[in-house]
């Protein structure tokens, strides 16, 4: 492999994705991508469900079809990507200096002109939130359970209680209830929720799980396994009410409190980090304060959004590819990017929310009132676009729902690929659907877009591949397209 490289991008996750391409289109060809994953996608590959392209592709795809679309870019411009590839220092310069390792180079170091910092982030752990008990089999943070379920195909327990309502807690809560497992509720101790308004609908309230705001995990109960947790109420100053507790029995607890940006190298190449964001501190061109250093997506500051991360790796493509051309440009002014702030997630008084909808057309989950007139059409507002009123009409008269999965390989040990009903299907057939899921084994190798069961349950909808998988297995340290 030729050690000199024009841009080395750290992560192929959607950041790095993006932002190779763009530096590509910008006339950079000597490229290449550091994952330390087995293969593109990052963390989009465990998240099965769907909402994700909306703005990007004007379309609703789930994670892996998201990423397919940037990964099969990356082999047509040829863009050689390293894989079980961990960097251990990044250093800036003339050139830069990336150091890396993998089980087949050993250690190694990389000249580039310019480097993209696109690793992405982590959850916070258990530590961070001081529960008191032991440290029994059974605690999860939610992504991580979302990779065992989703990639692995194993359940991590039976029985389920979500401490946190963010969005990876919200829609796990979701996918541990279609796999047969019994979510006792979801603890949240704001009195808002930390998801959008339409994971409350369809994770939660589609199931019937209870969204317990204002309470939080105070005690974890057994030694060897979780045997059940202590729940208590808190007070406007998040402090727990005596007297409040509650013993809720369970064998398995999925952290979801927060995402926090990867960046230990960030950290150790020498760049000023702010403190609000947790991330780099950049300038107008996305560039750290390490000259050659830009940084990008869920490692510059968590974004909400899959979309915005892809469309801030662009930039930071782009400006790289810039930096490359001309050394000379001063460091512009320093730019913390803009980030949304996110709206508290109120919901009606109770769970009977009568003629008021939260549309889950759309991250916006717009409240949305539908009332019936006396010669029996429907007055629907509150919506701000077509398919919210769409989505009302169904939701009065046949409610109904995209359902993603997964399907087993035949002989592949565990083995699974995700799917979907290529369109919704009633709500009242997802519980049948799902058991067909759930029976169904198929042989690879398959891809996205392939039929795995025709007419599921009756519905006239078949279930959909939406990723590649059995195509052959991938070596330590191997580059693909080009060296």
């Amino acid at each position: 492999m030729d050690k000199k490289k024009e841009l080395v991008v750290i992560g192929a996750g959607p950041a790095g994705m993006a932002a190779a391409l763009a530096a590509y289109e910008k006339g950079i060809r000597d490229i290449l991508i550091l994952e330390r994953d087995g293969e593109l996608g990052g963390i989009l590959n465990q998240c099965i469900h769907n909402g994700f392209g909306l703005h990007t592709f004007k379309e609703e795809l789930t994670g892996p079809e998201y990423a397919a679309r940037y990964a099969d870019r990356i082999r047509e411009k040829q863009i050689p990507s390293l894989f079980h590839t961990m960097v251990t220092a990044v250093r800036s310069g003339n050139p830069c200096t990336v150091t890396a390792m993998n089980k087949e180079m050993g250690l190694f170091q990389v000249k580039a002109e310019a480097v993209v910092l696109a690793m992405g982030c982590r959850e916070r752990p258990r530590g961070a939130m001081n529960i008191p008990g032991f440290r029994p089999a059974g605690i999860y943070s939610a992504g991580t359970a979302q990779r065992y379920v989703n990639i692995e195909g194993r359940m991590p327990g039976k029985e389920v209680v979500v401490l946190g309502s963010g969005d990876i807690g919200l829609i796990m809560a979701r996918r541990m209830t279609l796999q047969g497992a019994k979510v006792k509720l979801v603890a949240e101790i704001m009195p808002y929720s930390g998801g959008l308004r339409r994971n409350i609908v369809q994770c939660l309230d589609d199931y019937g799980i209870p969204l317990m705001l204002s309470h939080t995990v105070t005690k974890i109960h057994g030694k060897d396994r979780v045997e059940g947790v202590t729940l208590s109420e808190v007070d406007e100053h998040l402090n727990p009410i005596p007297g409040s507790e509650k013993l809720i029995s369970c064998d398995t607890v999925l952290l979801s409190c927060g995402l926090i940006p990867e960046n230990e190298l960030t950290l150790d190449a020498g760049a000023v980090m702010d403190e609000v964001t947790q991330g780099p501190i950049v300038n107008d061109r996305l560039e750290t304060t390490e000259r050659g250093i830009f940084a990008c997506g869920n490692v510059l500051h968590v974004h909400d959004l899959v979309d915005n991360v892809s469309k801030e790796a662009q930039q930071a493509g782009a400006y790289a590819a810039e930096y490359i051309r001309n050394k000379k440009n001063e460091w512009g002014k320093p730019l913390r990017p803009p980030i949304p702030q996110k709206t508290k997630c109120t919901l009606p008084r109770g769970r009977d929310m009568g003629s008021q909808l939260i549309c889950i057309g759309c991250p916006v989950g717009c409240l949305i009132t539908a009332k019936k007139e006396r010669d029996g059409s429907l007055k629907i507002t509150g919506n701000t676009c077509k398919k919210g009123e769409d989505y009302a009409r169904n939701e009065m008269t046949a409610p109904v729902r995209m359902v993603t999965s997964f399907i087993r390989l035949e002989g592949e040990d565990g083995k699974v690929v995700p799917v979907k009903t290529a369109r919704e299907i009633p709500k009242g057939c997802i519980r049948a659907c799902m058991e067909e899921i759930c029976r169904t084994v198929v042989k690879g190798p398959v891809k996205i877009g392939d039929v795995l069961i025709a007419n599921t349950a009756d519905t006239g909808v078949d279930v959909v591949a939406t990723g590649n998988t059995g195509l052959g297995g991938r070596e330590y340290g191997q580059i693909y397209h080009g060296a």
